[in-house]
């Protein structure tokens, strides 16, 4: 195999794993962990691959939408997921906010549950709550993205150690039954991993759309003990894989009202 084959099927097998090791790569292809790096420096350069702590991933296939883009998203859908979810949650509790324009839609039925205390990742919910009295507000810091208006990275993560909650709610921007919540970036989904073990009960919000979709390659594995909220346009399809794993599916009407 010369060197152009051999990257071509170093792409390849990346995107079908979605993340592998030099080494890895290096005892697949039979050449040394030097090849396999000049290939990945090649590779990253031309946009390929991306490069991870231990190795490397494909490419999004899609590029990620701004925060601005997805807030226009089926924003009646978003509040009726908000007002359903806020209702979950009784005066006086702890709660874990995800950045994102769907857990905006939390915080913001959340304002009227005061007292309250609330940790969040992302400006969107420090946004709706701001003005609000009997909100204890803590916004985790760390390493700003634009594109979402949220923190992430290690101080994120070590803010976030110091805290345990009541409840969690996390966004996303795609969810399947088998790998959990899909999203652009490792650094993303790791602190998802890290927020659904903080907290004593978990709620992906998503819209239907997201189910069962595989937009980019970076999972968080939430194991199964964890509530997916959706909207009443789901389709039996979309939902009985959840079920089947022993994940809560809260299929939520335009009102805000449980329909399942």
């Amino acid at each position: 195999m010369n060197a152009g084959d051999r990257r071509e099927e170093i792409v390849q097998l990346v995107r079908t794993q979605g993340e592998m090791s030099v080494e890895a790569l290096s005892g697949m292809l039979g050449v040394t962990a030097s090849t396999i790096r000049r290939d990945l420096a090649r590779l990253t350069e031309s946009g390929d691959l991306a490069r991870t702590y231990g190795g490397v991933i494909a490419v999004p296939a899609h590029a990620e939408s701004s925060l601005d883009e997805r807030a226009h998203e089926v924003p009646e859908i978003k509040r009726a997921l908000g007002a359903w979810c806020a209702r979950q949650v009784p005066v006086g509790s702890s709660v874990l906010l995800d950045a994102g324009s769907t857990t905006a839609q939390v915080a913001r039925a959340l304002r009227d549950t005061a007292p309250l205390s609330v940790v969040s990742s992302g400006l969107t919910s420090l946004q709706q709550m701001a003005d609000v009295d009997g909100i204890e507000f803590t916004l985790l810091g760390g390493r700003y993205r634009s594109i979402s208006q949220g923190f992430i990275g290690p101080i994120t993560e070590a803010g976030l150690e110091k805290f345990t909650f009541d409840f969690a709610f996390l966004g996303a921007d795609a969810v399947t039954a088998d790998d959990g919540v899909c999203e652009a970036t490792l650094e993303q989904v790791r602190l998802k991993e890290l927020m659904s073990r903080r907290a004593a009960r978990v709620f992906v919000v998503a819209h239907a759309a997201k189910l069962g979709q595989r937009p980019f390659h970076a999972w968080a594995d939430l194991g199964n003990g964890w509530t997916l909220v959706t909207d009443d346009s789901a389709t039996s399809a979309q939902i009985t894989p959840f079920r089947d794993r022993g994940i809560t599916v809260v299929t939520v009407d335009a009102t805000g009202i449980a329909r399942n």
